[in-house]
């Protein structure tokens, strides 16, 4: 049974470290939980959510760092709270509060997220929702930041040695420019979690 909520949270999304950006805006629930938010940041951005991931905030009630995500290994200056146990309303109390997001800590795609606004739920809307965006999404795996530089290399320049077989991993084709908010399909929280840790 879904929670019911009259108020959205409208967040931007930005991919850190790559020129020109890549960005989305989106809106979601206010009732999220970190993470619900991590599900429609990976579904929007175009990630597989098959690696870890990590938020990095500010407590506003301690003004202390906090991180929120998949709970692991807790040391004593490294403890991540579970995010499916956290609402987001708790941190984002107000407009223009930003936290760290971090996915696959191999290739650390950091993201900063930043609450743009709070706003009315409209009627007939479906949330969440991607407003708008720029550019696609690297793949998965290919190595960060510098990795995806190198990618977008090697498959702009045919005379490439690596050309050919970097087109084949991809799928035979990639437009780094191609991105279409209408394409987002938004996968459900609850379910992801159910598969994601085995409960049936």
């Amino acid at each position: 049974m879904k929670k019911k909520f009259n108020q959205v949270y409208q967040f931007k999304i930005t991919l850190k470290d790559i020129k020109p950006l890549i960005w989305r805006r989106i809106q979601v629930p206010k009732t999220y939980t970190f993470w619900d938010l991590h599900i429609a940041i990976q579904d929007s951005m175009g990630w597989f959510d098959s690696h870890l991931h990590e938020f990095e905030i500010t407590n506003p009630l301690t003004g202390l760092k906090t991180l929120i995500g998949i709970p692991g290994e807790d040391f004593v200056d490294y403890k991540v709270l579970p995010g499916w146990k956290i609402k987001i309303a708790d941190y984002f109390l107000r407009e223009k509060r930003s936290a760290n997001y971090i996915y696959d800590f191999g290739d650390n795609w950091e993201h900063e997220i930043t609450l743009e606004k709070i706003l009315p739920k409209e009627n007939n809307v479906t949330y969440p929702l991607c407003v708008k965006g720029e550019r696609a999404c690297p793949p998965e795996d290919c190595g960060g930041s510098y990795g995806y530089e190198d990618f977008l290399e090697i498959i702009r320049n045919p005379n490439d040695e690596q050309h050919e077989e970097m087109l084949e991993w991809i799928g035979g084709e990639f437009d780094s420019e191609h991105f279409d908010p209408n394409e987002i399909v938004f996968d459900d929280p609850a379910e992801r979690f159910k598969n994601a840790f085995g409960i049936r």
